[in-house]
């Protein structure tokens, strides 16, 4: 973490960050039982912009609802402000936001028993993937681990126990020296990879899996307008592990990694071997677009609301 928050929102208001602590019995922490999203703040000519935050936080309570929490002490409206304020208090321009909704005791393992309770984290976050990630492309390699079925972990929703699958995989990956894992799905068909979805180019059409078995993310459906701005045709099917070796080009987004192509995939080189002119041209609009520089980024960024305070902390 580069730089740490010097506040964090707990519950209800803003503490010092060394004062952000849990108790040990929790069923958030032994089991996973919590949801969460992973959003991002931009620096742009206006203030610290969140992207597309209304449709994180909807996407955080739809994640409650899936795991079964019931009666959440806080609504959309006030999940809204307490990442605004949690931004602003920190002063961070570039940032990435981290709230999290876990069961506090509940040790039974019942989703009803136990206390709701809400953390909001801010750090400074940089390139997910590496500096040379953007230009170069990363490696990657198909993982021995198979993506969640849906009826054995939701997966539409961004519960924390999910996540196990993706830690396994990509620490494979890592040890066998690539930079991310292409991830199946329980049919054997491409899925996604630890933390963002995937895309394939051929002949200027765009193709990325079906939302079956997959996280319907927020950046990825970003990136399928930007596509469809672009003038490339969108096409959401069944893509096998083979279609990946002949493509032109793959690229993979999320709200970590942003829009980074992939150079090698299983020791075959992918298209020219580095990121290739679609995904470049994507990489440009959703920078543009993040930045406050694109057509739509009126429609997608939040300004925080406290972006003057934010400033004046920030040059002190």
């Amino acid at each position: 973490m580069p730089s740490a928050p010097r506040c964090v929102w707990m519950d209800d208001g803003l503490v010092a960050s060394q004062d952000a602590n849990l108790h040990f019995i929790s069923a958030g922490l032994h089991y996973g039982i919590s949801v969460f999203e992973g959003i991002r703040c931009y620096a742009t000519d206006r203030g610290p912009a969140i992207f597309r935050l209304p449709e994180h936080v909807d996407r955080l309570l739809d994640s409650a609802n899936v795991i079964g929490f019931r009666d959440l002490p806080w609504n959309r409206e006030q999940l809204i402000s307490a990442i605004d304020q949690t931004v602003a208090a920190n002063g961070f321009g570039d940032c990435y936001i981290r709230p999290l909704i876990w069961l506090d005791g509940a040790m039974n393992m019942v989703v009803d028993s136990g206390k709701l309770r809400l953390g909001i984290a801010v750090w400074e976050w940089g390139h997910f993937l590496g500096a040379e990630a953007k230009e170069r492309g990363i490696r990657a390699n198909v993982s021995s681990f198979t993506r969640h079925h849906p009826n054995i972990a939701m997966t539409k929703a961004k519960i924390s126990g999910n996540y196990v699958n993706s830690v396994l995989a990509k620490s494979e990956s890592l040890r066998l020296g690539f930079d991310e894992a292409i991830m199946l799905d329980p049919e054997g068909y491409v899925a996604e990879c630890t933390g963002e979805n995937i895309f394939v180019v051929r002949r200027g059409t765009v193709y990325t899996p079906h939302t079956a078995a997959i996280l319907e993310g927020i950046t990825r459906d970003a990136v399928l307008t930007l596509c469809r701005d672009l003038g490339h045709p969108i096409v959401e099917q069944p893509v096998s592990r083979d279609q990946l070796y002949v493509a032109e080009e793959v690229f993979v987004c999320g709200t970590a990694a942003e829009v980074i192509g992939l150079r090698e995939i299983d020791m075959r080189k992918v298209g020219a071997g580095k990121t290739g002119p679609v995904t470049k041209a994507v990489q440009h609009a959703f920078e543009q677009l993040t930045r406050g520089r694109h057509p739509r980024s009126a429609e997608w960024l939040h300004l925080v609301a406290s972006a003057e305070v934010a400033q004046t902390a920030r040059r002190g």
